[in-house]
Parts: structure tokens; sequence; C-alpha cells
């Protein structure tokens, strides 16, 4: 975009370590309670479950498209809101009401000709452990289980459903060479 102002500066910086770890991402998958929404189980009273999305977490999803690396979802829960949220953010590789998440990711990984090299994981509990321990870079939002923050390479400041999502993102953009070139897009 020709602005005729000077590139933005990146703010977001991140361990060289981190993102040494990250450079042969590929592939991003994402957990969603506690990690794309904040965990917690709304209901109507109709008896409808309602889950609260961040914009933030939202856009940093549509970015890591832009740069080429795959945003999938590994989830146990399915519902239509959830559906609809990832369908607007055109995440096409899903896997969800699926209790032991593993094959289902491995599955995945099989289908876009990735490895668990090339692989990161964002979760926040023990379902998400068997990801998170094959996974090259394993992420967990704040509020995660101890026992999740034990294997992370990296745990992010923010909550999940709160901008977490985005965190690990501006993450993978970064270790990508690509967080610069689309923060001037933008700008």
């Amino acid at each position: 975009m020709a602005t005729g102002l000077p590139p933005l500066t990146p703010a977001c910086t991140f361990a060289p370590e981190l993102l040494l770890r990250a450079q042969a991402v590929r592939v991003a998958f994402f957990d969603v309670d506690g990690v794309l929404t904040d965990g917690g189980l709304y209901f109507s009273e109709a008896g409808e479950a309602l889950k609260r999305f961040d914009t933030l977490d939202g856009h940093g999803i549509k970015l890591l498209a832009r740069a080429g690396i795959v945003p999938a979802v590994v989830s146990g829960r399915d519902a239509p809101a959830l559906r609809q949220r990832l369908a607007a953010l055109g995440v096409p590789h899903l896997r969800l009401g699926v209790e032991d998440k593993l094959p289902a990711a491995e599955a995945l990984l099989a289908e876009l000709g990735s490895t668990w090299e090339q692989a990161a994981a964002m979760g926040d509990d023990w379902p998400d452990l068997p990801l998170l321990r094959r996974a090259a870079l394993a992420c967990a939002p704040a509020q995660a289980h101890a026992e999740v923050h034990a294997v992370a390479h990296y745990s992010t400041q923010r909550q999940g459903g709160h901008g977490a999502a985005r965190e690990f993102c501006d993450l993978l953009l970064t270790a990508r060479g690509q967080y610069a070139r689309l923060l001037d897009l933008a700008s």
C-alpha cells in the first residue's frame, strides 16, 4: 500500500530460540474451548450452547492462511456456532467432536502432506497433550492447565478466547518472516 508513510516497526518480539523452533511450521493446530474461546460454556434459556470468539484471534488465523501456514482445528466439541465461525474464517481443515485428538491430527497431517516437525499446536488441557508433545512448537494460553504449561515451548500472555490465539499466530508469522510484510500491507 503506497501511503507515503514509513513502514511500521513491529512491536511484537519473540525469543530467537522460539523463532528457530517455529521456522519450519506449515500447519497450526488449534483447540477450541479454552483457546479460541474462553473455555466457558454458556447456555441460553432454550438450552442452546453459545460461544464467544475474539476477533483478534480470527484475524490472526486469516493472516496465517495468507502467509501459507494452514490453520487446522481439532476439538472435542462440535457445535453449529463453531462451524459457522470457522467457515467465516475460511478454516476447512476440521476434526470436531473427537475424543482422541491424536489420530485426528495425524490424519490431517497426512492429508496435508506434512509431518509433526512442520506442525505447531495450541491447547489448554490434558486432551491436547498428545498433540503438544509431538508438535515442533507447542503453545499454551495463559490460563492453561499446569501440565500443559509444563510441555509448552511458549505460554501466551493473553487468556484463551481473549487474544491468546492471535499471539500464537503472531509468533508463527514472525518465524515465517511474514509478520512485518503483512503489517506493512495493513498500514
